[in-house]
């Protein structure tokens, strides 16, 4: 994580991108725990041209919202169009947190990672707890059909 000039953490907000097309409890657990280490947390309902998802990205973060419990204060939902690090910066997210199911998630997820940090952004992996890792949005969309 960046470092203030005093030495202690550096930006204490965070945004956790996805499509969220449904948001999963998986999700829901990494909310759960960014929540607990960060001052704020962003749920940013992204938009991906190479998903289809079911709903718009507006009706997504609602339902999101929606799900949240109510004393969750530091936790607020926004839909985004656009690259998550444009997103981080320009709404001072010092961190940007993704969830991991496997080791292929993981290989995805660095890459990216590599990548956002070439851009002057940090990201923390956050593996999924065992009993939740098997669950995908993909999975429970085709449960749902």
């Amino acid at each position: 994580m960046p470092h203030a000039p005093d030495g202690g953490l550096g930006p204490t907000r965070a945004v956790y991108p996805g499509t969220f097309d449904p948001f999963t409890p998986g999700h829901f657990d990494v909310v759960d725990r960014a929540r607990r280490m960060f001052d704020h947390v962003t749920v940013l309902v992204a938009v991906n041209d190479d998903k289809r998802p079911t709903r718009t990205a507006a009706a997504r973060a609602a339902e999101i919202q929606r799900s949240l419990p109510a004393d969750w204060e530091n936790v607020s939902v926004a839909a985004w169009q656009g690259l998550t690090v444009d997103y981080s910066r320009h709404h001072g997210c010092g961190v940007i947190i993704r969830g991991v199911r496997n080791s292929t998630d993981y290989q995805h997820e660095h890459e990216l990672a590599a990548m956002n940090e070439a851009l002057g952004v940090t990201t923390l992996l956050v593996p999924a707890r065992p009993e939740l890792a098997t669950t995908s949005s993909t999975a429970v969309r085709a449960l749902r059909a």
